[in-house]
C-alpha cells in the first residue's frame, strides 16, 4: 500500500465516521435516548422503559463486539479500552465526578452534541466548557493532578484487564471463545431484560436501543477494520488511521470535543489532522440538527437565570475532567468500552450511575428548598 492509498483510505475512514456519528446523531434526537434521562425515569417516576432501551442497545454493541472479534473482524485487543492496567481509582473517581456533572449540565456529553443540533444555546456553552477543561485534563494542569492521583493507582494484570481475560485464566479456556460466550451471554441477558417489558417492543425504543447499539458496532468496524493498515509504508508497523489514540475506537465523545475545539484554534498548524473522534461530534450536531429541522422541533433556547447559567458551567467543566480520567463518557465507557468487557469500563459505568444519582438526589434537595 502506497502513501496515495493511505491519503484516499484515511478519507474514507473520516467520510464513514462522520455518516455512523450522523444516524447516531439522528437517532438519539428522534428517539429521546438518554443515559441521564433513563435513570431520573427509573429513580423519579419509576418508568423503566428508557433504562431497557439502553440495555438493549449495549446488549446488542457486546453481543455483536463478540461476533466481530471472534470472525477477526475487529482484534478487542487493540482497542483504545485494551490494557493490562486496571485503573479502577481513574475510572470511579471520574466516573462519580461525571455522573454528577451530567445532571447539573441537562446531560450526559452525547445528548449535550445532540441538543446543540437542535438549537440550544445552553448546550453549546457547555459543550465549549467540556472541550477546555478536558482538554486541560488531557495536557494541561488537571492532567498534571490526573497523573499524579489517580492514575498512579491500579491493579496490573498478565494480559488485557477484562472480564473474558479474566475468565480465560481462571477456566483455563481459550482467550478467544471465552470473550465470544461472555459477550454473547451478556449481551444476550440485557437483551433478553430490555425486550421482555411491552413498552421497549415499540418503533421508538427499538429503534432507540438497536439503532445506537449498532452505530457503536459500525464504528468499531470502521476503526478496526476499515482504517486497519497491517503495516504503514512510512512507520512499517501496524496502524489504525484517523484515531486520536493509533487505537481502534468507537463512540466516545468528551476527548473528542476538546481535541476538535484544538484543531479548530490550531487550524493552520500543519500537524494538526481530522481523526474519527473529530468529525463524530460534528457528525452528531449534523445528524441531530437535520432530523429536527425535518420534524420542525428545531428552537433556539438561552439560560433561564444566573443559577441555570451556574449549574451548566459546573457540570460541563465536571464532564470535562471527569470524563477524560475515566476514559469515556457514557456512550464511551457505557456503551462502547462496555462491548469490550474492559473492567476499567465496568467501575467507569457503575460511579457514573452513583453519580447521576446523587446529582439527582441534590436536584431535589434544591427543589424542595423552594
Amino acid at each position: 500500500m502506497s502513501i496515495d492509498d493511505i491519503g484516499r483510505l484515511t478519507q474514507l475512514v473520516l467520510w464513514c465516521a462522520f455518516a455512523v456519528s450522523m444516524v447516531f446523531g439522528a437517532i438519539v434526537q428522534r428517539t429521546g435516548f438518554c443515559t441521564m434521562g433513563a435513570l431520573t425515569d427509573a429513580a423519579g417516576l419509576g418508568d423503566w422503559t428508557r433504562m431497557r432501551q439502553w440495555a438493549l442497545a449495549s446488549g446488542t454493541a457486546l453481543a455483536g463486539m463478540a461476533l466481530l472479534s471472534w470472525l477477526g473482524l475487529v482484534n478487542a485487543d487493540n482497542t483504545l479500552y485494551a490494557s493490562p492496567r486496571w485503573l479502577w481509582l481513574s475510572a470511579l473517581a471520574g466516573g462519580l465526578v461525571f455522573g454528577f456533572g451530567m445532571v447539573l449540565a441537562s446531560g450526559c456529553a452525547s445528548k449535550t452534541l445532540v441538543r446543540v443540533g437542535g438549537g440550544n444555546l445552553k448546550a453549546l456553552v457547555v459543550s465549549l466548557v467540556i472541550g477546555l477543561t478536558g482538554f486541560a485534563t488531557l495536557k494541561g494542569l488537571t492532567a498534571v493532578w490526573r497523573s499524579a492521583t489517580v492514575d498512579r493507582v491500579a491493579v496490573e494484570f498478565a494480559g488485557n484487564a477484562s472480564v473474558s481475560a479474566w475468565l480465560a485464566d481462571a477456566l483455563g479456556t481459550p482467550h478467544g471463545s471465552t470473550a465470544l460466550v461472555a459477550g454473547l451471554a451478556l449481551g444476550a441477558g440485557l437483551i433478553a431484560w430490555a425486550l421482555a417489558a411491552r413498552d421497549v417492543r415499540t418503533r421508538r425504543s427499538l429503534l432507540a436501543g438497536l439503532g445506537v447499539g449498532a452505530a457503536v458496532l459500525a464504528m468499531w468496524w470502521v476503526t478496526g477494520h476499515l482504517g486497519h493498515v497491517a503495516e504503514h509504508p512510512q512507520t512499517l508497523e501496524e496502524a489504525f488511521l484517523a484515531t486520536n489514540s493509533t487505537r481502534a475506537e468507537a463512540l466516545s465523545f468528551v476527548s473528542p470535543i476538546a481535541f476538535g475545539l484544538d484543531w479548530l484554534m490550531f487550524y493552520s498548524d500543519a500537524n494538526k489532522h481530522l481523526t474519527v473522534g473529530i468529525v463524530s461530534t460534528f457528525g452528531v450536531v449534523c445528524g441531530s440538527a437535520a432530523v429536527s429541522l425535518a420534524q420542525r422541533s428545531f428552537r433556539w433556547e438561552g439560560f433561564a437565570d444566573t443559577a441555570d447559567l451556574g449549574h451548566h458551567l459546573v457540570g460541563g467543566a465536571l464532564m470535562g475532567v471527569g470524563g477524560v480520567t475515566a476514559m469515556g463518557c457514557t456512550i464511551g465507557q457505557g456503551i462502547s468500552g462496555l462491548s469490550t468487557l474492559s473492567l476499567t469500563s465496568l467501575a467507569a459505568l457503575a460511579a457514573m450511575m452513583a453519580g447521576a444519582l446523587a446529582g439527582l438526589r441534590y436536584q431535589m434537595w434544591r427543589l424542595e428548598r423552594l
